[in-house]
């Protein structure tokens, strides 16, 4: 995963939180197949596509942003920001950007500001992801932790200050919490999945709208405990532990093969983007979820996410080219979602 190293942190310029990629290529790339086929245009595309939201999406979106031009030809500016999935939405019900990146479905809220504001949207799901609790390698007690534990630690007025109010066994080691920050959807999921309730936390922990900042954290604590998407466990394997699960049936660790069969759980939940219907008549927007839906797969797969079936990408194709509004998954975090789920209701 070095070349992904290079792809996140290097080459890039990262100004204000947001990355800025200047598309310029010539030639089109051809599609071929499937209703998601290759993106291509007829002439030259041109136009600024702003992009904001999960940093749990962003390193899709990033990579999407950074090989469009390669099959595209024209010019085309794209900003990638990451202010996390609460943080987007508030800038997309009102207009600000072209497109959401979203660790959770829209909320009821959220869609209703966006209809106050006249604000139409089309919802795609792009790919699978398993949240991923982990431990720094120094942490020679835990081989899994239970929903349970992880309440006990998580939930607000949580009494647990060091590994033995977790576990009888466990050492009197100090325990350090690192964890998304409140306008991330990650934390939505995250509290809903293990606390019950959607922001329901305790306020003590460390908490970044940066899920490499919280890598960091985890890395350099001997007692930390801390949890982010899968693919930034994979890119900082060597210096994270990752936490086995146990949901009442005995500890599954996240991989590609147990997020995508669903027996990781209750922690495993789709990724989606957002994109408003005004940018929707746009044909360079039109040329990048294309290629999102197409060459986005292999990129899905490469910065360490699970990619959904082919025909789920092609009836999420089929939705966005008919221009169809609203969200299917709505109301917010949704638990123990399969893909089997999303095949089951982009059909519907």
């Amino acid at each position: 995963m070095k070349a992904l190293n290079i792809r996140f942190l290097g080459g890039l310029a990262l100004a204000g939180g947001a990355l800025c990629v200047g598309l310029v290529a010539s030639g089109c790339g051809s599609g071929g197949g499937s209703g998601a086929s290759s993106a291509a245009g007829a002439g030259e595309l041109s136009g600024t596509i702003t992009i904001d939201g999960s940093s749990t999406v962003f390193p899709i979106s990033e990579a999407v942003a950074e090989e469009f031009p390669k099959t595209v030809g024209g010019k085309v500016k794209v900003t990638v920001g990451q202010s996390g999935t609460s943080g987007g939405m508030k800038k997309f019900v009102v207009g600000e950007i072209d497109i959401a990146d979203a660790s959770r479905p829209i909320s009821k809220d959220e869609q209703e500001k966006a209809a106050a504001n006249g604000i139409e949207f089309i919802e795609i799901p792009v790919a699978f992801d398993g949240l991923s609790v982990v431990v720094n390698p120094k942490n020679d007690w835990v081989d899994h932790l239970t929903v349970a534990e992880l309440k006990k630690i998580w939930e607000p007025g949580s009494t647990v200050k060091t590994w033995a109010d977790v576990r009888a066994g466990f050492p009197a080691e100090p325990i350090k919490l690192y964890g998304a920050g409140t306008d991330s959807g990650t934390f939505d999921y995250f509290t809903k999945a293990i606390v019950g309730k959607e922001k329901s936390s305790r306020a003590d922990y460390q908490p970044s709208e940066d899920d490499n900042t919280l890598v960091t954290g985890v890395e350099g604590d001997k007692g930390a405990l801390g949890y982010f998407g899968f693919a930034y466990y994979v890119m900082n394997q060597d210096k994270l532990k990752i936490v086995p699960i146990d949901n009442g049936t005995g500890p599954v660790t996240p991989s590609q093969e147990t997020i995508a069969d669903g027996t990781y759980q209750p922690l495993s939940r789709p990724e989606f983007i957002y994109v408003s219907k005004k940018a929707w008549a746009r044909p360079e927007v039109k040329a990048l979820v294309k290629f999102y839906l197409n060459e986005g797969r292999a990129l899905v797969k490469e910065v360490g996410y699970v990619p959904l079936p082919d025909k789920a990408y092609e009836l999420a194709w089929a939705r966005f080219e008919k221009g169809t509004t609203g969200s299917v998954f709505s109301g917010g975090s949704q638990i123990g979602v399969k893909i089997e789920d999303i095949l089951a209701k982009e059909a519907g």
